[in-house]
């Protein structure tokens, strides 16, 4: 995906919960990019705000009878929000509101994470588990995300794990 695509996703990102104080807002700046994940940083009321994202390479299925699905907006970033005391919180955004009650499975080569949704958005559901989570993200290849629309509708995506690290390595010192 192009850098610009991803900045502007970054953007939307990072504004959407800030519109009732758009004043405070500030749009993310990329920092790098790094192979599949960018790094990215902005300023909040709250203070700085540094994430690392991506987008999947693959995004499965790609039909539903005779319709092609439209999957909208995924991504999965890593935020730290050092004035929060956030260190590495993983977060997978789908396009579309996912099943109500549902669990999003992640599988980075073969270690396994459960996430619980609300609306487009999952968590991990025990974040004890982020440092493993993430450590498993710096030493695996690709990642793939199992999740539900609010429709029941099974999807999956792939992400690469290529530039996960360096991206982290430019956000190291958010503060």
């Amino acid at each position: 995906m192009k850098k610009t695509t991803l900045a502007k996703l970054a953007t939307c990102i990072i504004l959407a919960p800030l519109v009732a104080t758009p004043a405070l807002a500030q749009s993310p700046s990329q920092i790098k990019q790094n192979k599949a994940w960018g790094s990215y940083n902005h300023k909040t009321a709250e203070g700085k705000v540094c994430f690392v994202l991506s987008v999947p390479t693959e995004k499965l299925p790609v039909k539903k009878g005779n319709s092609v699905i439209d999957h909208g907006d995924i991504y999965f970033t890593l935020t730290k929000r050092p004035g929060q005391n956030v260190r590495l919180e993983p977060q997978f955004k789908a396009g579309y509101s996912l099943q109500e009650n549902s669990k999003v499975t992640i599988d980075i080569d073969g270690n396994k994470y459960m996430m619980f949704s609300r609306g487009p958005d999952a968590w991990l559901e025990n974040p004890a588990e982020e440092s493993a989570m993430v450590n498993s993200m710096k030493v695996g290849s690709k990642m793939k995300i199992f999740a539900a629309s609010r429709r029941g509708t099974k999807t999956n995506y792939t992400y690469s794990l290529s530039g996960v690290t360096a991206s982290l390595n430019d956000i190291a010192n958010c503060k």
